[in-house]
């Protein structure tokens, strides 16, 4: 094989090498996030066998842990994959150093021998005193002094890749313990995972005894929050027909000859705002920011994703969510993710109140919220406080219900929000 390839080819598999200890790091974040999600879930699980929750909680909770025992296994086979690179990299220079030293040693050892012939031959000295001149005689004293050089850099050089070749062993001894580890770890979680689908199949058994029930709180739940969607987007309505309002006055005021009956009851029932360039602004850097806005909490998880989701157990039933729901801390706050002005604050229930913010022609709606810290008017900034979320008296859970819509019409919240 020609020697710029294998160079070629030792540079590639140094970079790899390189690369992998920011993808492991990367992984052990990942790993270390799933584990304490998966404590998290266990902990609300103790706490709803502690005051005899509903089993449908039960199952929903062991759903979710579940889903997060199958991503700690996924994690765990892409670092044992991780592992396996490493390992063939290090193979790969122990046969090199291998290769190596063994050219080195038989280079050596030719070149001891024939320094041997060559003493019992003739003497240094008599090497030296049958030069015809003294230039001949200072030209093989200065070879005789580059030989013996030469033989202490080949012995350094034979030392140094010994040495390179035992930290090499020794890495992939550690890598190999490392490995078997982490294929013990992932057996006992696939027996874990098989133990809590178990646990789950016997919860469904006990939801299914009661399936009339369950189905008609499924759908009374449903169309409670149609019910909520409805008030929502009739106030949305209702925020469009003031703005719009408000730009036709000011349009007609400026330009009383040009506007008509037509045009101003046009702008005033349209479904849309018809935004102002002040209100432009705002809408194209709330647009600006799609994929990159802060979550609506401080920490959480996204329980119930935006969307038609089939029900755990009755896959006929259907669930729809206009939003996202993320459980979060007891006592934690709700937060507006971009800056916009308080179009207006909502009793949705006697334990459910909402906030509704305008950002240009977007408006995001911050559900289940036990108290508001603003008021209708009110200009708020990216992460302001702007309520605190309830804590569900029967589930212990406490989750906030998040929204993003332009005019009427919503979009999937995971699509803007950072990281989800």
């Amino acid at each position: 094989m020609p020697k710029h390839f294998l160079a070629l080819l030792f540079v590639l598999i140094t970079s790899l090498a390189w690369g992998q200890p920011s993808q492991k790091e990367k992984l052990e974040q990942r790993k270390a996030q799933i584990l304490r999600e998966i404590q998290e879930k266990e902990r609300m699980l103790d706490e709803v066998r502690d005051k005899e929750k509903t089993v449908k909680t039960q199952l929903q909770l062991q759903t979710e842990k579940i889903q997060l025992k199958q991503k700690l296994i996924n994690t765990t086979e892409k670092q044992t994959k991780v592992l396996n690179n490493d390992m063939y990299i290090n193979q790969v220079n122990i046969n090199r150093l291998k290769k190596e030293l063994e050219i080195l040693k038989e280079d050596y050892a030719e070149m001891i021998l024939k320094s041997y012939k060559s003493r019992s031959e003739q003497s240094r000295a008599m090497f030296l005193l049958s030069s015809k001149n003294f230039l001949q005689a200072y030209k093989r004293a200065q070879y005789m002094k580059q030989y013996a050089s030469f033989r202490k850099t080949q012995g350094e050089e034979i030392k140094q890749k010994s040495y390179d070749l035992l930290s090499y062993n020794e890495k992939i001894a550690v890598q190999k313990t490392e490995k078997e580890q982490l294929l013990k770890e992932n057996q006992q979680e696939k027996q874990e995972l098989e133990k809590e689908k178990s646990v789950q199949q016997e919860i469904a058994k006990a939801i299914k005894k009661d399936k009339k029930q369950i189905t008609a709180e499924i759908k009374k739940k449903q169309q409670e929050t149609r019910n909520i969607d409805a008030q929502i987007e009739k106030l949305i309505r209702a925020a469009i027909v003031a703005a719009n309002k408000k730009t036709a006055a000011a349009k007609a005021k400026a330009n009383p000859k040009t506007t008509t009956a037509a045009e101003t009851k046009a702008t005033e029932t349209s479904t849309k705002i018809v935004l102002t360039p002040e209100g432009q602004v705002v809408a194209n850097n709330f647009r600006a920011n799609k994929g990159k806005l802060p979550w609506p909490v401080e920490k959480g998880f996204v329980s119930l994703p935006y969307g038609d989701q089939p029900h755990p157990v009755y896959k006929s039933l259907v669930v729809h969510n206009s939003g996202v729901e993320i459980t979060t801390d007891q006592g934690a706050d709700a937060r507006a993710v971009f800056g916009g002005e308080v179009i207006s604050v909502m009793v949705l229930s006697p334990v459910n109140k909402a906030v509704m913010i305008q950002h240009g022609d977007y408006f995001t709606v911050y559900q289940n919220l036990s108290s508001v810290n603003v008021s209708k008017g009110d200009k708020v900034s990216m992460k302001e406080v702007i309520g605190r979320i309830r804590t569900n008296g029967d589930s212990g859970k406490t989750v906030l219900k998040f929204t993003i819509s332009q005019n009427t019409t919503y979009n999937n919240p995971a699509a803007w929000l950072f990281n989800m």
